[in-house]
């Protein structure tokens, strides 16, 4: 069967579950088990580039640690000895993850906080971002305006484009798991006097390097981005939803937005 078009209704929960499981969202998805093993052994072995601008220190050393962590908060398989094959992400624990951050996203709305959007996912995850912050918006919130001329050498530029953050190269929206544009542009917003963000919206690196610096963080993380499950483990933010961050379509996250808009009380702005 195809996957649910993009909604003119709000899809139940028992709706989402099955659109997430058909377009592998959720559910069986992707990304291959060898993957996720190599992430989660690099990160244990202190590798930053995986820790996503957060700092974990020793204190995951053991990357059966980690896959224990993962198994709980994303659902993949908690048996070591699968080691190859496919792996999975636990559709309920992805809706029940949109329900944590709904109601974050509705405490901001009722507060009038202002609210920073950014990706390292733009393939897959900008509509998601930029729908998230124009409901937002419209309830009263202020969108954080990046700095301009932020320069990050060959990593690039950073960019805003509907309302989120991303890092731009040769006129390219660039993937990134870095943590430096983050750093960028809080170090910039504080220079020049602005105020820090209540709340970031992000994935990546974006996401850890905020949460890290103190500021309230939520996110969006694959099964082979360990590092944000750690990091809501230890409290450093505060939602973390398990998706495949890239699916075969950027559409196909239109009902999983719709969903969390409407349970956070926000209106849909697609």
């Amino acid at each position: 069967m195809d996957p649910m078009p993009i909604p003119s209704t709000v899809p139940s929960r028992a709706e989402l579950i099955d659109h997430l499981v058909r377009t592998r969202i959720a559910g069986d998805v992707a990304t291959p088990r060898e993957n996720n093993l190599s992430h989660y052994r690099e990160l244990a072995g202190g590798d930053r580039y995986f820790w996503l601008g957060l700092e974990l220190g020793d204190r995951w050393a053991d990357e059966l640690d980690v896959l224990a962590v993962m198994a709980e908060r994303c659902g993949v398989s908690g048996d070591p000895r699968h080691r190859s094959g496919q792996d999975t992400i636990d559709p309920e624990l992805t809706v029940g993850a949109l329900d944590r951050l709904a109601a974050v996203l509705r405490k901001a709305a009722e507060a009038q906080e202002r609210v920073l959007f950014a990706t390292g996912h733009p393939g897959g995850l900008l509509e998601v971002h930029s729908a998230t912050a124009s409901a937002l918006h419209a309830a009263g919130c202020e969108i954080v305006e990046v700095p301009e001329d932020l320069h990050l050498g060959e990593e690039g530029t950073v960019s805003q484009f509907c309302d989120v953050a991303m890092l731009e190269r040769r006129a390219r929206l660039r993937h990134t798991h870095s943590p430096a544009p983050m750093a960028a542009v809080l170090d910039r917003l504080a220079l020049d006097g602005r105020p820090l963000p209540d709340l970031v919206v992000a994935d990546h690196g974006w996401a850890g390097c905020a949460g890290q610096r103190g500021v309230d963080a939520v996110g969006y993380a694959d099964c082979n981005d360990p590092a944000l499950f750690l990091g809501e483990a230890e409290g450093t933010l505060q939602v973390v939803v398990p998706l495949d961050d890239h699916a075969t379509s950027p559409r196909f996250y239109a009902p999983m937005t719709a969903y969390l808009l409407d349970a956070a009380g926000l209106t849909a702005q697609f």
